[in-house]
């Protein structure tokens, strides 16, 4: 069962050889704007490796030159598939850690006997699984006082210098391009301090620590120490961190992006994969520093490009235009700038359709969807029991209206979601009804004052109580019903799968396994549709839109030859967090005034995702504020770009299951 396959999503139009070359003269021309030393990989997997093997090569080096190995070790989670990888190493007996002196990189401040700590975290996913002796593992004193610090932090940093300087840094590049809890602002010059946390920092930290109120501040060695390190291998996986990447990467060096700061290091390492590298130059315009495979996607994503950038229609782009921007090529290539401009708004224009299920009995050349089968039988697949609506709400209403057999099926039941406060609501209306219409019973009596006591003594992070998380689904599985209603979506058309790796009561949820895709893979086999739309949003703060389309990419791997499968087509659409880049999208449905105003009503009926939604991210917009955003910037850049004008489009990518 290939459990990854999201992973793959954006291979098809990577060429190896931008990203892994296998000349060093290549190599230096396609890094050219790069100013760290960098390298890419597929995934987080094969990187998290190859940190790992120079990592202990960096261990036995300093072992072999003074006796010993100083390593200042991050928490992050990017950093914990190194660890994994280390941790096998050891196992294998390729690596000892007997001479290894640790220090902690950063601690939250204060430290709560029950609240998160970044040593803990080391000690369950690292430490507890090596040889590394106790007395080498180094972190801050938690009863240290603020008075106290400045002092403190100095006699820590004497520490280091003591065991003979750090050999190694490790750590991952932040959200905001912190390194450690060193956040834009932090000047070269920093040393171990306390420092204030951001609002987007603890949010990040509640959702890895799974608590409801992350601490205010934290103590982290400073840039400065961190530049005195020998050596710094710094890792970012994932879409997520692509602008910021880029930005450290090629951009100024500058305290606004404390990752910049690997610019000045001699011995920096930076480690990425495929999504979180996508903003640098070699993959997103590699035009400007090779000689290009030039693909459709790719000749599509330079005049976009190009058009934005010396703000053009497309089909007023000049073969003076093409040579200023090193364009040369297609102009070689095609004869004239014209030739590629009507190529590309034709391409463009063929993406635009509003028969998202194909139309019927109409020439299907030039469309995205076929005409036939008519009816289809499609099933839209959605991580939590909103995301249909958020991100293709337009599309759902008009394949309803299409008379399509439209199936809605929601993966999770996104109970962790709903605030204790919502959930709450409910009781007290309950308490009014019960009495009124007899159904104050002993039952319903017990089971309300054990909520209501339970909801009172809550703790950080506790984990609800399982007639809680009961509730919470059945008001996730209301509003999605509500919602299906007013589309039209047939109630017998209603799937609730409630995947199990999602049904662990925390934010941390369990990984991906056959349970979960049997689940799916049933579904699919009963419907046997011949449209299947999944998300094909990676960044979503949780993570859980990942594990879901991994579930439904592993389904359909195991179904993919079968004969009904292989008239079926894949849409994936991208949710709250992001929306396809332009040379991406191959389906894009425009949206009308009113439609527009149907979606907005349609995400309101999930009334507990409205302003007391907690995985908001770290964007203060409510979903239904993002959702129309999103969607009238997508119509706007076919607008600028001298396409047709529409009040809004939503946009599709399709999937094809790899063989």
């Amino acid at each position: 069962m290939k459990t990854n396959l999201s992973s793959q999503i954006k291979l098809d139009r990577i060429p190896r050889r931008y990203y892994a070359p296998t000349g060093e003269i290549e190599l230096a021309a396609l890094t050219r704007e790069e100013k760290t030393y960098t390298r890419i990989f597929e995934n987080s997997t094969e990187g998290s490796k190859y940190l790992a093997i120079h990592i202990v090569e960096r261990i036995e080096k300093a072992i072999a030159e003074h006796g010993h190995c100083v390593i200042a070790l991050g928490a992050g989670r990017g950093t914990h598939s190194v660890y994994k990888e280390l941790i096998a190493l050891y196992e294998k007996g390729k690596v000892s850690f007997e001479n290894v002196i640790i220090f902690n990189l950063n601690e939250f401040f204060p430290l709560k006997a029950d609240g998160p700590s970044t040593f803990k975290r080391l000690k369950e996913i690292l430490f507890d699984h090596i040889n590394v002796p106790a007395e080498n593992l180094h972190t801050f004193n938690p009863g240290v006082t603020k008075d106290a610090m400045y002092d403190y932090c100095r006699s820590y940093e004497q520490e280091i210098e003591a065991a003979g300087g750090l050999d190694l840094t490790i750590c991952e590049i932040g959200a905001m391009g912190s390194l450690g809890f060193n956040e834009p602002g932090s000047l070269s010059s920093t040393n171990c301090r306390l420092v204030l946390l951001s609002g987007e920092t603890r949010q990040a930290i509640a959702k890895d620590y799974g608590v409801d109120e992350a601490p205010t501040s934290a103590i982290t060695l400073g840039i400065g120490d961190i530049m005195r390190s020998s050596r710094v291998m710094a890792m970012a996986w994932g879409e997520s961190r692509a602008k910021v990447v880029a930005e450290a990467i090629e951009g100024p060096v500058t305290e606004a992006l404390p990752a910049s700061f690997l610019q000045l290091h001699n011995h920096a390492r930076i480690v990425l994969d495929l999504d979180s590298a996508e903003a640098l130059t070699r993959l997103s315009m590699p035009w400007k520093v090779t000689t290009c495979e030039w693909t459709d996607k790719l000749i599509r994503r330079a005049i976009v490009t190009l058009s934005q950038a010396i703000n053009k229609p497309i089909l007023k782009l000049t073969d003076k235009d093409y040579k200023e921007n090193g364009l040369n090529e297609l102009v070689a290539l095609y004869g004239s700038a014209y030739n590629v401009n009507i190529k590309v708004f034709n391409e463009l224009q063929h993406t635009i359709t509003g028969w998202p299920g194909g139309k019927p009995d109409a020439d299907d050349t030039y469309r995205p969807e076929r005409a036939n089968p008519y009816p289809k039988r499609v099933i839209v697949f959605s991580p939590h029991p909103d995301d249909d609506v958020i991100s293709m709400g337009g599309t759902l209403k008009r394949l309803v209206d299409q008379h399509h057999d439209v199936h809605v099926a929601y993966e999770t039941s996104g109970n962790i979601a709903v605030g204790d406060e919502d959930m709450m609501r409910y009781f007290m209306m309950m308490d009014k009804i019960a009495p009124k219409f007899g159904f104050d019973t002993e039952g319903y009596e017990k089971l309300t004052r054990e909520v209501r006591e339970f909801v009172a003594n809550k703790k950080d992070g506790e984990v609800d109580l399982p007639e809680i998380r009961e509730i919470k689904t059945m008001i996730r599985q209301a509003e999605a019903t509500i919602a299906c209603n007013f589309i039209g979506v047939k109630p017998g058309n209603i799937h609730f799968l409630r995947l199990p790796f999602y049904e662990t009561g925390t934010i941390k949820k369990g990984d991906l396994s056959e349970r979960d895709v049997n689940i799916v893979k049933k579904l699919i086999e009963d419907v046997k549709p011949h449209q299947i739309f999944v998300a094909g949003d990676l960044a979503d703060p949780h993570g859980t839109h990942r594990v879901c389309t991994d579930a439904v990419f592993a389904a359909v791997d195991e179904l993919k030859d079968e004969p009904w499968m292989q008239d079926c087509r894949i849409w994936m659409y991208r949710g709250a967090w992001a929306e396809w880049e332009i040379d991406h999208i191959e389906m894009a449905v425009p949206i009308s005034p009113e439609e527009l105003r149907f979606k907005r009503n349609s995400i309101l009926k999930h009334q507990s995702q409205m302003e007391n939604a907690p995985f908001l991210g770290d964007d203060d917009r409510l979903f239904w504020q993002r959702a129309e955003e999103r969607n009238r910037a997508t119509a706007k850049l076919y607008e600028d770009l001298g396409l047709a004008s529409y009040e809004a489009m939503e946009a599709f990518v399709e999937y094809h299951p790899i063989r």
